[in-house]
């Protein structure tokens, strides 16, 4: 479906603790190539939500594109986090807020 933006929560797993700084530089580098590539449209980390990393809101042509930027996310690749991938439709003036 055309518009579509794609929401990935990071999900902390067991080992979330055990991080080294290399695997956090690799995960703001991965964070950085995206927005240079256009493909991120807003990220954050969750304060407040045990078990909750933090999510990005990710803009690819397709589901497939999202969920291959996800499986090469060095946080899910090292094991220190899981993720879901949520299609999202936005609503707003240009589309007449869905209506």
């Amino acid at each position: 479906m055309e518009g579509l933006l794609y929401m990935v929560m990071l999900e902390k797993s067991k080992t979330y603790n055990r991080m080294t700084k290399k695997v956090v530089t690799d995960h703001v580098e991965n964070i950085r190539k995206l927005d240079d590539e256009g493909k991120l449209e807003f990220c954050g980390v969750f304060k407040g939500y045990p078990g909750m990393a933090g999510m990005y809101i990710l803009k690819t042509e397709t589901r497939e594109e999202a969920e291959a930027l996800c499986k090469a996310e060095p946080l899910v690749m090292g094991g220190y986090a899981g993720y879901q991938l949520i299609a999202i439709q936005p609503a707003n003036r240009e589309n007449n807020y869905l209506l």
